[in-house]
Formats: structure tokens, C-alpha cells, sequence
């Protein structure tokens, strides 16, 4: 039998307008309403399923795995909007990306607060770091 993450919820005050935000960074086809959940489907078949939480939310950390093409248009969408963007998870090297194991990486907020990256090689593939 083959394990596979299926979805996660992902918590927010406006599961709808954070799903959508999501959605169009990430050039995916527009949520899908799911009794309360707003899916956010990726094309591995993992489904990132916005649900309403009243309070404070504890961020978390979603990473995408792009192609160097989709690393450009990602970041050209984050650089359109005017969004903060960082190389590090910290968020300490402002207005820049990293190049972790040769390729490229670049962290930003979602509307929640949620620690959001792209990146074009996963960390300990080989390459050089900085």
C-alpha cells in the first residue's frame, strides 16, 4: 500500500479569501467548496482545505516544490502584489530569495499569517547552499 498525504486543513479567518489568495499566487483552477472547506488542490492530488477558525491562528509552514518557469511567474505574482518576500523562514533576509542546494527559494505571508515558499530543489538535494 502506497501512503500519501491526501489534505491538510489549514486554518483562517476567511477560509474563502485565503484559499482564493492561495489559489492565484500559485496559478491553481479557483477553490472548491467542500461543506465548510475551500480546497486548494495541487497537482500531485494534495488538497490544501481553507476552514473558518474564530481567534488567534498559529501560523504554519506550507512549501511548494515549482519548476524554475513556475518559480518566475510565483514571483513575479508576489512581486506584482507588493507582498513582503524573504529568503529565510525567519523572515530576517528581507527582499531576497535563497539558492538552497542550486536552485531557488523565496518565502512570503499569507492573509492568516501562515509562513508560505516556493522553492525549485527540496533542501538536501545536492548543489551548493547560500
Amino acid at each position: 500500500m502506497s501512503i500519501e498525504l491526501n489534505h491538510t486543513i489549514v486554518p483562517a479567518r476567511d477560509p474563502r479569501a485565503s484559499a482564493a489568495f492561495l489559489a492565484e499566487i500559485l496559478d491553481r483552477p479557483a477553490p472548491v467548496i467542500f461543506g465548510p472547506f475551500h480546497g486548494v488542490e495541487l497537482d500531485n492530488g494534495v488538497t490544501l482545505d481553507f476552514m473558518r477558525v474564530d481567534g488567534d491562528i498559529a501560523w504554519q509552514h506550507y512549501a511548494f516544490l515549482v519548476s524554475e518557469d513556475e518559480f518566475d511567474e510565483i514571483f513575479g505574482r508576489i512581486r506584482e502584489r507588493g507582498l513582503p518576500y524573504w529568503a529565510d523562514p525567519g523572515h530576517h533576509q528581507s527582499g531576497k530569495i535563497n539558492h538552497g542546494d542550486g536552485g531557488r527559494g523565496v518565502y512570503w505571508s499569507d492573509p492568516d499569517g501562515h509562513n508560505l515558499e516556493i522553492l525549485t530543489r527540496p533542501y538536501g538535494s545536492g548543489g551548493s547552499g547560500g
